[in-house]
This record gives structure tokens, C-alpha cells and sequence, in this order.
């Protein structure tokens, strides 16, 4: 959520850095509100007073003097109370409005209205050139026998897929791999819920904008439970309605969970293969830090995804987002992208995105700077980060891609091995 005072004070540097989101629908209806509500603020003030003034007059009056006032005064708290009631219902008008406004982007947010716009920030390991025709990883799953898309569609419908057989243990040593290699740098490692309440979707920004987007599971008569769309929506909220002292900041963690998402956007799209599932799995790193420490630890999360794809043989590529093709809660993000020989283009496989403090004001989390003068400081908006470290199912594709043979097979990386009870290529039986 942006910062109320900010959008009141700065109106046009906040119109100017939403700008680089394109049209950003209600935010001058949202600013005309809020110069409603500061005009109510002072007409209230200024009624409140008077009737302070009235009471206090009144201590010293006779009793013909407060006779004569009563009915005015009461009157003029009975206005009051109107003016009250009308200044909680804008409060919560403008609060609703807030928020559907995204972030504000950060200055080194690149202009552009698409991902062609994107900046590239760097490139890693040179694609292989083969000397067959590369095949997709649907093909070479279906040569390999270690997927299975009909049979998920008969049982769960369209994007959904079995694997299977090696298949399903390549997809265990992902999560196993990777998860080790956070826990092994110091993160915490979290087994969170998979479903959450309303509140913790509004916290991270899923709600109430992308609605149609999440999966919404009825449980009694009170609001639904939400299958989570990643571990960021209840790592974020692990620390909700807190305040963290600053000498434990940053906070790392890392946590495995499968997502859902309804992929209400993106009918049409990538419906061939792993590339766009309603239930995929991530390993995902958030973060809660101060303001400067923010950039270091979006660089830390971008480095370590890359890390973990050269350790895995796969060239990719670090952009960084341009404001048209910024996530709405993201203030500043890095997309890692993977090559895939069988689509011949690189495809997004990690997310890294610092989100100031736009999360941390919607969930309530708040740090308490140290003691300035032995005097106790008063608590902050803290800043959540969290990057993908990776996403599962485009990982196993990118291996199968990346390390398939002339017959079929596909080579393991060597890290992967131990994982795989020592089994270097996944081969065709028979």
C-alpha cells in the first residue's frame, strides 16, 4: 500500500513515477478524495474546538447561562458525531481505493511498456549448439515415458500434469537441491501453510485486485480460505502485525510449497507442456530488511538464482523490468531467464523484487530502529523482498532441454546426481 502522506504531499512525483506503469486507473479520483478528507479533517477540528471552548465556558456559567447553551451545545455534538461517522466511511473509501494503486517504481526502474522494453543486465553460459534438431521437453517426456498430461486431464482438466517414474524423482531432487543450497547459506528454512486467510492475500497484494486469479476454498459460513499462488504470500505474513527490532534485520528465509493459480489472464497461452500449470511448485527466498539494506539483498537473491542455474548448466540471462511490465506490488524487479533450445528463446524461471515498504504497510510489519539519545524510537515500515530460487517444473524442463542426447536421453547435472541415487542419464527403457 503507498504511503497515504506521501501521495498527499508529492501528488506529482507520485503521478510521475506511476506514469512508467502506463494508465494507472482511479488514482486522480483517489487524490480528489483525499483533499475531501483533509477538508473534513479541519472542519471537524475546528467544530471540536468550538465545543471544547462552549464546555469549558460552561464550567463557570450560572445555571440560567447553561440552560440557555444546553440545547446548543447538544446540537453541536450531535454535529459532530455526523461529521465523525462521515470521516470514518471516506477513511475506509480511500483505504479500499489504496488498494487497488500499485507501487510506486523505483528510480532505477527502466521506461517501457512491455517486456521487449526490458533491460538486459547480463548473460551467462553460451547456449549449446547441437548437432540434431533439438526437441521440446513435451517430446523428450513423452520418448522418456516420464509424464503424463492426458491422464492429469482426465482426473484435475487442462493444465495440470503427472510425472512420473524418473521423471517425478527429477522433481523431488530439484526441491531437494535447492533447498538444501538456501538452508545451506544461512536461511531459515520454512514448511508454510498452503492455504491462507483473505488477510494475508491483501498483506502481499494478490487481493482484492487479482481476485480471478486465486483459488478460493468455501469452509463454513466466514470468508474462504486461498490456495497459495507462491510461498511468498505466507512467509511475507509470517511476520504480520509485528515489529522487529533492528539489530535481527535482514531476516532471511527460504520455503518450498506447491502454487495455485487460476491463470484467469492468460487463457490461450502456453497451454503445451510445464510451462504454465495450475499447480506448480517453487522454492522461494523472502526477505524483510531496512531500507538500505534492500538493494543488497536484491542483488544477493538474483546472484544466488543465477548460481543455482550455473550449477545446473543453464545458460540464462538477468533483466531487469521495465516500468509497463512491473508486478503491482514490486517497486523494482530482476527477471532470470532460462534458455529453452526447444522453443529456441529464453523464458522467465526466477523473479528477485524488492517491494519498499508497500507489503510491510498492508501486513503491518514495522521495525524499531535503535534508541537514538537513550530515547526509544518509534517503529518504521520495513522492506519485504522475495525472488524465486527456482521455480520447479521450468527447471525440469529447462534440464531436459538443456542436456537432451540424439536418442532421447538426458544427461543429469553433476549436482543433481547424489540426489538422483547416482543416476547420470534419464533413458528410454527398453
Amino acid at each position: 500500500m503507498l504511503d497515504m502522506k506521501q501521495l498527499e504531499n508529492e501528488p506529482e512525483h507520485v503521478k510521475e513515477r506511476l506514469a512508467l506503469r502506463g494508465e494507472v486507473p482511479g488514482i486522480e479520483e483517489l487524490l480528489g478524495l483525499l483533499a475531501q478528507r483533509r477538508q473534513q479533517i479541519a472542519t471537524l477540528q475546528e467544530a471540536q474546538q468550538k465545543r471544547n471552548e462552549a464546555s469549558n465556558a460552561l464550567k463557570k456559567a450560572s445555571k440560567e447561562e447553561i440552560e440557555a447553551q444546553r440545547g446548543a451545545l447538544k446540537t453541536l455534538s450531535g454535529q459532530i458525531k455526523e461529521m465523525e461517522a462521515a470521516q470514518r466511511e471516506l477513511e475506509a473509501d480511500i483505504h479500499e481505493r489504496l488498494l487497488f494503486i500499485p507501487n510506486l517504481p523505483n528510480a532505477l526502474v527502466p521506461a517501457g511498456t512491455d517486456e521487449d522494453d526490458n533491460e538486459l543486465v547480463k548473460e551467462v553460459l553460451t547456449p549449446r549448439e547441437f548437432g540434431f534438431p533439438a526437441l521440446d521437453h513435451v517430446a523428450l517426456a513423452e520418448k522418456l515415458d516420464i509424464m503424463d498430461s492426458e491422464r492429469a486431464a482426465k482426473v484435475s482438466g487442462s493444465r495440470f500434469t503427472f510425472l512420473k517414474g524418473a521423471g517425478s524423482r527429477l522433481n523431488r531432487a530439484l526441491i531437494s537441491f535447492m533447498a538444501d543450497y538456501h538452508s545451506s547459506r544461512g536461511d531459515t528454512e520454512l514448511t508454510p501453510p498452503f492455504m491462507v486467510r483473505s488477510e494475508s492475500m491483501r498483506g502481499t497484494g494478490q487481493l482484492p485486485k487479482f481476485a480471478d486469479d486465486a483459488y478460493a476454498v468455501p469452509h463454513g459460513d466466514g470468508e474462504p480460505f486461498y490456495l497459495i499462488p507462491t510461498a511468498e504470500v505466507p512467509v511475507t505474513n509470517y511476520l504480520a502485525d509485528e515489529i522487529i527490532e533492528e539489530e535481527h534485520l535482514p531476516l532471511r528465509y527460504c520455503a518450498y510449497s506447491p502454487c495455485f493459480r487460476a491463470e484467469a489472464g492468460a487463457a490461450g497461452k502456453d497451454t503445451r507442456g510445464l510451462i504454465r500449470q495450475h499447480q506448480f511448485e517453487k522454492v522461494e527466498m523472502v526477505r524483510f530488511a531496512k531500507p538500505d539494506q534492500a538493494q543488497a539483498e536484491l542483488d544477493a537473491m538474483v546472484a544466488r538464482a543465477s548460481d543455482i542455474m550455473t550449477q545446473l548448466e543453464l545458460p540464462h540471462r538477468i533483466v531487469r523490468l521495465c516500468g509497463g511490465d512491473l508486478g503491482f506490488s514490486a517497486e523494482m524487479t530482476y527477471d532470470l531467464e532460462v534458455w529453452l533450445p526447444g522453443q529456441n528463446k529464453y523464458r522467465e524461471i526466477s523473479s528477485c523484487s524488492t517491494f519498499g515498504s508497500f507489503q510491510a504497510r498492508r501486513a503491518k510489519i514495522r521495525y524499531r530502529p535503535a534508541p537514538v539519545g537513550g530515547k526509544k524510537s518509534k517503529p518504521q515500515p520495513l522492506v519485504t523482498l522475495n525472488g524465486s530460487g527456482l521455480a520447479i517444473g521450468r527447471t525440469w524442463l529447462a534440464i531436459l532441454e538443456n542436456h537432451q542426447n540424439e536418442d532421447g536421453s538426458v544427461n543429469i547435472p553433476k549436482v543433481l546426481q547424489p540426489y538422483m541415487g547416482g543416476l547420470q542419464v534419464i533413458a528410454a527403457e527398453g
